[in-house]
């Protein structure tokens, strides 16, 4: 199976994850959802993503600590790991990048600038 346009969008907000899939679908991507950081890691654990599209703040595993438990999981195959968050404070940005995120979306999501980050993967 090939994961180059195999995407995961985890965000405990159900809306957040149908506005997300929805645009990443209008841009070539085939989508699968998970409301947890655990719920997760079980779907990479058993399919190959290219991408994925990580809320921060959710109940339980953090999407920090999920970003560092998905880079350890997939560390055989390229993996571009977004941050989906309302914390668009540069410290915040920085703690993010630095914490092994590629990007930084900020919500609200815009389509322009969900296109840049994924435009090229």
């Amino acid at each position: 199976m090939t994961e180059s346009r195999n995407a995961l969008v985890v965000d405990d907000n159900p809306t957040n994850r149908l506005v997300a899939s929805t645009l990443l679908r209008k841009l070539g991507w085939t989508v699968s959802e998970a409301d947890s950081g655990e719920a997760a890691l079980t779907q990479a654990g058993a399919e190959a993503f290219r991408l994925v599209l990580l809320d921060i703040s959710m109940p339980g595993l953090s999407g920090e600590d999920t970003c560092a438990r998905l880079r350890q999981l997939r560390s055989d195959t390229p993996l571009h790991i977004l941050a989906y968050t309302a914390h668009a404070f540069q410290e915040d940005i920085d703690r993010l990048l630095a914490a092994g995120f590629d990007a930084i979306l900020v919500k609200p999501i815009n389509r322009q600038r969900l296109e840049e980050l994924v435009t090229g993967l």
